[in-house]
């Protein structure tokens, strides 16, 4: 990570209302979420986090070795529902991989604020896609990790 991406934060706020696109990846990139039960753990942490912090998911997918995720804002701030999120599920995969204290994912996350301009389906469908463009899965629904507030 640069050294200087802690000033891209700088700045940096939620708004409430907002929807935002969030991608978080696994450090080095490991294809953790390879493993349906380890995928399922995260993604069980994932709706948790989302009751907890009073948001709401709109479309998500969980790639093998990053999380794409389309959430709305209620009264959360950003930064501290992806945190929790990150916290939760690296806590909850470590201890089923038997890893104590390791870092399961890369600090910080990047996240996208959906413009009045842009798509909300356009941007949905491009999160459900992932799979397809990386090439694991011919269609979306061939894919188990993934979901969105229109199906």
């Amino acid at each position: 990570m640069n050294a200087q991406s802690h000033l891209l934060r700088k700045g940096r706020f939620s708004e409430t209302g907002r929807i935002y696109l969030v991608t978080t990846v696994i450090r080095e990139r490991a294809p953790v979420f390879s493993d349906l039960q380890i995928a399922r753990t995260a993604i069980a942490q994932l709706r948790h986090v989302t009751n907890a912090f009073a948001c709401e998911t709109l479309a998500f997918v969980l790639m093998p070795d990053h999380l794409h995720w389309l959430v709305q804002l209620n009264r959360a701030e950003l930064s501290r529902a992806v945190g929790a999120f990150k916290a939760n599920s690296a806590r909850q995969v470590n201890l089923r991989l038997r890893m104590n204290g390791q870092a399961l994912r890369q600090k910080g996350f990047h996240d996208h604020a959906l413009r009045r301009e842009e798509s909300l389906l356009d941007l949905a469908r491009y999160v459900v896609m992932n799979p397809v463009r990386a090439g694991l899965v011919r269609r979306p629904g061939e894919y188990p990790h993934w979901d969105a507030f229109w199906v």
